[in-house]
């Protein structure tokens, strides 16, 4: 049986431990407007206060939408929030790859949809560095990610990949969604259709599987075989993602 208060508990220790042997002050992470976002600023607020955590929201042709969410949040755990538009970059540098060749719509897709989280890593490791000169402490970066989505590869290399701490990772979407459950995260978030709110697709539209099938999977249960088998295509194709290979001289 899932113990959300024991994994709380455990979580919001190894933050305060990892914080504290490392003398650090703060983190930053990215607030989407979605439930993994939601938890892991209602985990870090419980564990650092929510005078040390530093919400961005990061608009770049989103959902409207997720800014009034982001807020549900950073008003619910009381930490600041701020908004940092990406829109004009983005544009900026398709404009500059314009200029490169004449590419079609399907050329540019999986290009255009893997920049947008790329561009704010960027941004939020630059307001990491800036809060740690204003608040004269180190500030560190946050990952979002939980296990079915890692699993699957569902993450861009050098975008939401990218972080210094993870408190999500081994946690399957329903256990997610019963940690947020027992921070009382409101119900309108934690809820919501998971999707990256840059796409227009949801999270399982995108992947073709289902996260309860996945969580099914990891956990060795029965599933479909052809879902079995899409789900282990989806995680071999990724392995690059997490292996990257260095080359060693002989010596």
């Amino acid at each position: 049986m899932f113990n959300a208060k024991k994994e709380v508990d455990n979580i919001v220790k190894f933050i305060k431990d990892y914080f504290d042997n490392n003398k650090l002050k703060g983190v930053v992470l990215g607030i989407s407007g979605g439930k993994d976002s939601a938890v892991v600023a209602a985990l870090f607020s419980k564990a650092l206060g929510s005078e040390n955590v530093l919400g961005v929201t990061l608009p770049c042709h989103s959902i409207e939408s997720d800014k009034s969410d982001a807020k549900l949040i950073s008003d619910k755990y009381g930490f600041e929030l701020i908004n940092l538009d990406l829109t004009n970059t983005y544009d900026s540098f398709l404009n500059e790859i314009n200029k490169l060749g004449n590419f079609s719509e399907k050329e540019l897709r999986n290009s255009n949809i893997n920049l947008k989280p790329r561009l704010r890593m960027s941004s939020v490791y630059y307001l990491a560095a800036l809060y740690s000169e204003l608040k004269g402490g180190t500030y560190i970066v946050c990952g979002t990610s939980n296990k079915c989505e890692l699993y699957v590869g569902y993450f861009t290399k050098g975008g939401d990949s990218t972080y210094d701490i993870g408190v999500l990772n081994d946690y399957t979407v329903e256990e997610v969604i019963q940690i947020g459950e027992y921070l009382e995260v409101p119900e309108k978030v934690l809820y919501k259709t998971p999707n990256d709110g840059l796409s227009n697709l949801s999270d399982e539209d995108k992947l073709g599987v289902k996260y309860k099938d996945i969580a099914s999977y990891i956990n060795n249960e029965e599933i479909n075989k052809e879902v079995k088998n899409k789900i282990t295509r989806l995680h071999n194709s990724s392995m690059h993602k997490f292996n990257i290979p260095v080359y060693k001289r002989n010596k």
